[in-house]
C-alpha cells in the first residue's frame, strides 16, 4: 500500500488535454522522492503516464485499479522541468488550421491530424453535401459547452448520466449574404438553445457547474461579445 504525500484528480482528462498540467501543479510543492497519487478514469492514462514519467525523470510506482477510478502513484524525481515554463507555454499556445478550396463551392480544412469538408458559408437547404460554416460555428459552441461541462463535472467527481444541447441561430439578413438584397447585415442575429442535463446531483450544484462552464468556455466567451446568446439549462431527473 502506497502512502502518497499529495493527491490530484484528473477525472476523464487524458495526458494530451490538461492532465499533465494538473499533475505538474500538484507535483511542484513536493520534494524529490515524495509521492503523488493521481486519480483518473481515462483508460489511455495507463499507457501514457508511465511513458511521460520516464521522459521527465519521475519514477512511476504502479497503479491500483478501482471500480470507476484508477489510482496511479508517481515518485517525484530530482530533476523536474519548471512548472512556470510549462504554464507559460500553455498560455502562449496557438491553434492553427489550413484550408484548401475544393470543387463545388466547398473547402477542405486540415487541423492537426484531422481533415474535414465545409460547404457554403450559410447554406440553408435541408440536405447538404457538407456542413456550412454556420453549422460548424454552432457545432463548435455546442461541443465546447457539452464537453466543457462534462470535464468540469469529472474534475469534481460529479456523476452525469446524460447531456444534450440543441442550438438554433439566424442571420440578420441571409438575403444580404446571398446578394439578393442590399440592405441589412450578414452577421449572426442571435443564438438560442437548451442544455439538457440528467443527473442525480443537487440542482444548485449543477447550476453552479453550468455557470462555471460558460465562464471558462473559449468559444462562448468569444461569441457572447458579438452575438446575443440565450441557452437555458434544463435539469432532467
Amino acid at each position: 500500500m502506497v502512502n502518497p504525500h499529495a493527491v490530484c484528480d484528473g477525472g476523464d482528462l487524458d495526458c494530451g488535454s490538461g492532465l499533465l498540467l494538473i499533475i505538474k501543479k500538484a507535483m511542484d510543492p513536493l520534494e524529490g522522492g515524495q509521492i503523488l497519487e493521481v486519480r483518473s478514469r481515462e483508460r489511455t492514462v495507463a499507457e501514457d503516464l508511465p511513458a511521460w514519467c520516464r521522459m521527465v525523470n519521475h519514477q512511476f510506482l504502479g497503479s491500483e485499479p478501482g471500480e470507476n477510478t484508477t489510482r496511479y502513484f508517481i515518485s517525484k524525481g530530482a530533476a523536474q522541468e519548471e512548472l512556470e515554463q510549462d504554464l507559460q507555454a500553455a498560455k502562449g499556445y496557438q491553434w492553427s488550421v489550413r484550408v484548401q478550396g475544393e470543387k463545388d463551392l466547398s473547402a477542405k480544412i486540415h487541423s492537426r491530424n484531422h481533415s474535414f469538408i465545409a460547404g457554403q458559408p450559410a447554406d440553408f437547404s435541408p440536405r447538404v453535401n457538407a456542413p456550412s460554416a454556420i453549422d460548424y460555428l454552432l457545432g463548435a459552441l455546442a461541443s465546447c459547452l457539452t464537453v466543457g461541462f462534462k470535464a468540469q463535472a469529472s474534475r469534481k467527481n460529479i456523476e452525469i448520466d446524460h447531456l444534450e444541447l440543441s442550438l438554433k441561430g439566424g442571420l440578420e439578413n441571409v438575403l444580404y449574404h446571398l446578394e439578393l438584397e442590399q440592405e441589412g447585415s450578414a452577421r449572426m442575429k442571435q443564438i438560442a438553445g437548451k442544455f439538457y442535463v440528467s443527473s442525480s446531483e443537487d440542482e444548485v450544484v449543477l447550476e453552479e457547474l453550468w455557470r462555471n462552464t460558460l465562464d471558462r468556455s473559449p468559444i462562448y466567451q468569444t461569441l457572447i461579445r458579438a452575438v446575443p446568446i440565450d441557452i437555458k439549462l434544463a435539469i432532467v431527473f
